[in-house]
């Protein structure tokens, strides 16, 4: 019941990062019917393009060592090791092609599944490999089961072939045995021939079920819970909630020192309350006005609050506080749209510093 719920609490997909770590400890996908597949489609490329060569130099060897007995001599041991030899030889000639083939095809259709990779955790004893009760568990499986169903159909199919195919060819194989050598190697070739035909059917529908199966089961079984997929969140981009209180701390020391650099400001132009835009500039360095403090709201009023105490000249333009505030951002200097109004602006707060010089 409980594995029941827990399979039921995971709805959500497996993250890149669960899926690199399977692949880590070696649980990729893989499916076993697709290796058997191009074992099966390798013996049959053997069969159509390397045995009948490789069967009628053999029958020639043979037919010589039936019909000539004479011109093999086995009178000494080493006599005897030299034919076997010879037709170990001739044996091994015939199968090799086979050999490439198989381990060629084999290695393929692992590699084409996964890449190959090391992983030492594969290979380290654990405990539940040799528990009774893991064991029985694993056996009676959804896996297991369908293991246990694809070993059935193939033990099915291979033995309604059997069946179908010798029951046809019986009498046949019969005369073959007492004809010529090479002719006996023909007719049983001609038989595996068809064997393997109904065979390669049979296991590549076999390996296309069980590769897309595999996939679903294996993603399947990767799949998460809401809380996990959270848990993950958190240790690979940091707690949420820490998050944002650490861009909250940094937004208040921005603000305050921004705050401090307000009674610096030459002058402030406000909306007049909804936005307050502060702006320095000093005519030896040459440059532009810089944007050194902006706020909206309640910084707004602060920012006009600091420059009312340090007498720094207000200019009520909504147009153009709101244009400042939206297009410019603090530290930088403004855009040359805004240099014709900012200038009449800075030049009456100059006018202003030189008539009370004059006064005074």
């Amino acid at each position: 019941m409980a594995d029941d719920q827990d399979k039921d609490s995971k709805t959500e997909d497996a993250t890149e990062k669960k899926k690199s770590d399977a692949a880590a400890k070696g649980n990729v996908p893989i499916s076993r019917e697709v290796p058997l597949f191009t074992s099966a489609l390798a013996i049959y490329i053997y069969f159509v393009f390397f045995l009948p060569a490789g069967m009628a130099r053999m029958g020639e060897t043979l037919r010589d060592l039936f019909e000539q007995p004479d011109q093999w001599n086995i009178y000494t041991s080493t006599d005897v090791v030299s034919l076997f030899v010879h037709l170990g030889w001739e044996t091994a000639t015939m199968l090799l092609p086979l050999m490439v083939l198989l381990i060629g095809f084999g290695l393929g259709a692992s590699f084409l599944q996964n890449m190959p990779s090391l992983v030492l955790d594969r290979i380290e004893p654990k405990y539940e490999r040799i528990s009774l009760s893991k064991g029985w568990s694993r056996l009676f499986s959804v896996t297991g089961l369908v293991e246990f169903g694809k070993s059935l159909f193939k033990i099915l199919i291979v033995s309604v072939i059997m069946v179908l195919v010798l029951r046809t060819e019986y009498f046949r194989s019969l005369d073959a045995m007492f004809s010529d050598p090479q002719v006996i190697f023909v007719k049983f070739a001609a038989i595996i021939k068809k064997m393997m035909i109904i065979i390669l059917l049979a296991t590549f529908t076999l390996a296309v079920v069980d590769f897309f199966w595999t996939r679903y089961h294996y993603y399947e079984q990767l799949r998460m819970t809401k809380q996990e997929v959270k848990d993950e969140l958190k240790q690979s981009q940091g707690d949420p909630i820490v998050k944002a209180r650490q861009r909250s701390i940094a937004r208040d020391r921005a603000r305050r020192r921004m705050i401090a650099n307000v009674p610096r400001a030459t002058l402030v132009i406000t909306n007049p309350t909804h936005y307050a835009v502060a702006l320095r500039y000093v005519r030896e360095d040459g440059d532009a006005p810089i944007v050194i403090a902006k706020g909206q709201d309640l910084i707004a009023l602060k920012i006009r609050e600091i420059a009312q105490e340090n007498d720094i000249p207000i200019f009520e333009d909504p147009p153009l506080a709101r244009s400042m505030f939206a297009q410019v951002s603090v530290d930088s200097v403004i855009p040359s749209v805004f240099y014709k109004a900012v200038a009449e602006l800075v030049h009456r707060v100059y006018a202003a510093k030189a008539q009370k010089k004059r006064v005074r």
